[in-house]
C-alpha cells in the first residue's frame, strides 16, 4: 500500500533518547549505579508516573530527574534538575536520521512528528540538527501525552489524512504501537534498541533502523 504520510515518535526513533537520557541525567546527577538500558528502563518507569494527568513536559522531566536521584541515593538541586529537562534539544540524533528524513521528502511523504514534549523543546531538536519535516503535534498542543490518542486526532485535523494514508514510524510499543494498532493505523516499529517484541504487538513493519526501513519502503 502507498502512503502519503509518515509520522513519527521522536525521541527514542529520531533522537537516540537513551544516549540523550543518560549524558543528562551523569550531568544533572553526577555518577550513577547504572547504565545503558538498564537506566532506560528505570527512566521510563519513573517518567510513566508523572504522565498520568498532563503538565508541561519540562515538569515532567524536572520531577522525573529528581524521582530518579531518590531512587539512585543521591542528591539533586531543583536548578540541576531544570536543566536535565533543558538539556532535550542537545540529545544526538541517530546517524541514519537526517538521511532518512530527506529522502523520505524527496520520494513525496509528507512527514510529520507526534511527540510527548513542549514546543520549544521539539523545535530547538529540529532546529538544531536540520530536521527536514513538515509539521509537528506536541503534548503541549493537545494536552496529553501519548498514549492518548490527542495527537493523532490533531494529526489527521490538522491534514485531512485518512488512517489508511498514514505509516506511524516509532521505537516505543507503549506510547506509540499500541495505541495505533487501536486505532487501526500502520505502524512501523523501529526497533532501536534490540527489545522483545511483546505478543499484544503486532505492528505492520519491523526493523532495527530507519535506513533498513527506508529500503522495505522502496
Amino acid at each position: 500500500m502507498r502512503y502519503s504520510y509518515l509520522t513519527f515518535d521522536c525521541y527514542g526513533t529520531l533522537v537516540d533518547w537513551q544516549a540523550g537520557i543518560e549524558a543528562g541525567l551523569r550531568s544533572s546527577l553526577g555518577s550513577l549505579s547504572l547504565g545503558g538500558q538498564e537506566l532506560l528502563r528505570a527512566y521510563v518507569e519513573a517518567e510513566k508516573a508523572q504522565e498520568s494527568t498532563y503538565q508541561k513536559y519540562r515538569d515532567v522531566l524536572s520531577r522525573t530527574a529528581i524521582s530518579m536521584a531518590g531512587s539512585l541515593g543521591v542528591s539533586v538541586s531543583k536548578s540541576a534538575a531544570e536543566g536535565f529537562a533543558a538539556s532535550v534539544p542537545s540529545w544526538p540524533v541517530f546517524p541514519d536520521t537526517g538521511r532518512f528524513l530527506h529522502e523520505m521528502g524527496s520520494r513525496g511523504y509528507k512527514r510529520y512528528i507526534l511527540s510527548n514534549v513542549d514546543n520549544d523543546l521539539l523545535e530547538g531538536t529540529i532546529r538544531n540538527n536540520g530536521l527536514e519535516v513538515d509539521g509537528y503535534v506536541t503534548a503541549e498542543q493537545v494536552g496529553s501525552y501519548k498514549p492518548n490518542p490527542g495527537h493523532w486526532d490533531e494529526f489527521m485535523r490538522l491534514t485531512g489524512a485518512r488512517k489508511d494514508e498514514v505509516l506511524h514510524v516509532a521505537q516505543s510499543i507503549f506510547h506509540d504501537v499500541l495505541p495505533t494498532q487501536q486505532m487501526k493505523i500502520s505502524a512501523a516499529w523501529v526497533n532501536r534498541y534490540h527489545e522483545a517484541l511483546p505478543p499484544a504487538a503486532s505492528p505492520l513493519i519491523i526493523s532495527d533502523s530507519l535506513e533498513s526501513l527506508g529500503k522495505l519502503l522502496e
